[in-house]
C-alpha cells in the first residue's frame, strides 16, 4: 500500500470513528426540561432547584453530561408561563419538571405526550390534571402539596395563637384554581372558630400593601398567606406588613417562617423535589407518568419563629409549643 493512501485510509477512519462517537453522544444524551413558577433570582427556588439537581446528580445523571436541563422561571407570571410552556415542548425533551401548581396547567396545554413530573401542586385530582392519585391516567405525575382540607387547620391554628382574633384577610392568587379552593376551605372553616375571613388578591406589591394596610386598620385581624408562586415573590413583603401591623400570620410552608413569618403548617418542599428526581429517574429508564402513582405527603411540618412572635407581643401557648417541629429562637 502506498503510504499516501494509508495516510488517507487513517484520516477517513478517524473521521468515522469522531462522527459515530458524536451519534452516540447524541443518542445518550437525555433532555430534561425544567418550568419553575419562581424568579430565576428568587432564592428559594434556587434552594429547590438545587436540591433536585443533587438529588439527580445521586442517581447518575449529570447536567452538561449525559444530560441537558433546559429551565425556564415564570416568576409567577401567568403570560410567561403560557410562553415558556410553549418553547419548551418543541425542544423535544424526554421528560418535564414542572414546579409549583400556576405551570401544570400550561405545560398540559402544550403537550399530551411529553411527560411531565410535578411538585408543590395543590389538589391535581381535582383540578382535572390526573385521573386519580393511584392511577394518573396521563402523561403527568408527581407530588401533591396538599389535600385542601389541610387549609382549613391555618385558621384554626390562627385562632389557637390569637383567641381574640374575629378577622383573617386571606392573601390568594385569584387566577389559580388552587388559590379559589384553598380560599373557600378555609371559608367553610370560618363559622365553627368564629373568624370572619376576607380574600385579598395578590398580583402586585402595591395592591398587597394597600389592602393589608387598610385591612390593619380594625381590630383583632390576622392573615393568612395561601400557596402559590406569587406569595413567594411577595413573600419579604407580606412578612414586612405583617410585622408592621403587628398581626398574626399563618403561612405555609417553613420557608416563610425562617424569613421571618411567625408560623407556619405544611409539607417540605425540598423532599418532593428530591422525591420528583428519583421519578425522573425512573422515567428517563422507561417506566410512563401514568404508571406512576400521585404522591399525597405523609407529614406536615409545625414551625414557629418566637423571635417573631415575641416582636408582635404574643405568647405562644405551650401546648403548640410541644407540637412543634420546629421552634426557631
Amino acid at each position: 500500500m502506498r503510504r499516501r493512501d494509508f495516510i488517507q485510509g487513517i484520516a477517513t477512519s478517524a473521521a468515522a470513528w469522531t462522527r459515530a462517537a458524536r451519534a452516540q453522544q447524541a443518542e445518550t444524551t437525555r433532555r430534561i426540561g425544567v418550568l419553575a413558577a419562581f424568579a430565576a433570582d428568587e432564592p428559594v427556588g434556587q434552594t429547590l432547584y438545587a436540591a433536585f439537581i443533587q438529588e439527580l446528580q445521586q442517581l447518575g445523571w449529570s447536567d452538561h453530561g449525559n444530560v441537558r436541563i433546559d429551565a425556564r422561571w415564570a416568576a409567577g407570571n401567568a403570560a410567561d408561563l403560557r410562553k415558556y410552556a410553549a418553547e419548551l415542548v418543541p425542544l423535544a425533551p424526554d421528560v418535564i419538571f414542572a414546579v409549583g401548581s400556576a405551570t401544570l396547567g400550561p405545560l398540559l396545554e402544550a403537550t399530551h405526550t411529553v411527560p411531565i413530573v410535578f411538585v408543590i401542586v395543590p389538589d391535581p385530582v381535582g383540578a382535572g390534571y390526573v385521573d386519580s392519585l393511584s392511577r394518573p391516567g396521563g402523561n403527568a405525575t408527581g407530588f401533591m402539596m396538599f389535600e385542601y382540607s389541610l387549609c382549613g387547620k391555618w385558621l384554626e391554628l390562627l385562632k389557637e395563637i390569637s383567641p381574640g382574633i374575629t378577622r383573617a384577610a386571606v392573601l390568594r392568587d385569584a387566577s389559580l384554581v388552587a388559590g379559589i379552593g384553598q380560599f373557600a376551605v378555609i371559608q367553610s372553616v370560618a363559622p365553627s372558630v368564629g373568624v370572619e375571613v376576607s380574600p385579598f388578591n395578590i398580583r402586585d406589591a402595591d395592591e398587597i400593601e394597600r389592602a393589608v394596610t387598610a385591612f390593619a386598620r380594625s381590630a383583632n385581624g390576622g392573615l393568612i398567606l395561601t400557596a402559590s408562586a406569587l406569595s413567594v415573590v411577595h413573600r419579604d413583603l407580606i412578612i414586612m406588613l405583617a410585622a408592621r401591623h403587628k398581626l398574626p400570620a399563618v403561612y405555609v410552608e417553613r420557608l416563610f417562617v425562617a424569613a421571618g413569618g411567625l408560623i407556619s403548617y405544611g409539607p417540605n418542599f425540598l423532599e418532593q423535589c428530591r422525591s420528583a428526581a428519583g421519578y425522573i429517574d425512573r422515567i428517563l429508564k422507561g417506566a410512563k407518568p401514568a404508571d406512576l402513582p400521585v404522591q399525597a405527603p405523609t407529614n406536615y411540618e409545625l414551625v414557629i419563629n418566637l423571635k417573631t412572635a415575641k416582636a408582635i407581643g404574643l405568647t405562644m401557648p405551650p401546648s403548640l409549643l410541644a407540637r412543634a417541629d420546629e421552634v426557631i429562637e
